[in-house]
């Protein structure tokens, strides 16, 4: 069985900082590549930005308005089965429930259906 276990998100004012884990368990890390996505509400899910399997090579949203690019740095511990989302400079716009994903195949997938496994999510909120 796959586990995704998100942690790390709260409530924080504008400007301020939070760090995302997600600790897997029941797959072979290093095989996957992983990715952070979020969901506002009343709004779709969005791709946050992804990290690749073995060198570590990364993608960031920056085709909408409020590019996480800049301000989000994605990063991973293969020996410690985890994937971190630093997020810094927080804007009201990045409240959602954030969510990591496993992906086996491919490489640096912005696409949510192209992922195999998925967390339950931690809600993150930014107060104006």
């Amino acid at each position: 069985q796959v586990y995704l276990v998100e942690s790390g998100g709260g409530l924080v004012q504008a400007g301020g900082s939070l760090r995302l884990s997600c600790a897997a368990s029941g797959l072979t890390f290093s095989s996957y590549d992983m990715g952070w996505f979020r969901q506002a509400p009343g709004k779709e899910r969005e791709f946050v930005a992804t990290i690749s399997r073995s060198v570590g090579s990364t993608y960031y949203a920056d085709s909408y308005a409020d590019s996480v690019k800049g301000r989000f740095t994605i990063s991973r511990d293969n020996a410690k089965k985890t994937v971190y989302l630093q997020m810094n400079s927080l804007k009201p716009e990045d409240t959602a429930v954030y969510y990591c994903a496993a992906r086996r195949r491919g490489f640096l997938s912005p696409y949510d259906v192209q992922y195999d496994y998925w967390g339950q999510g931690t809600q993150v909120t930014v107060s104006s």
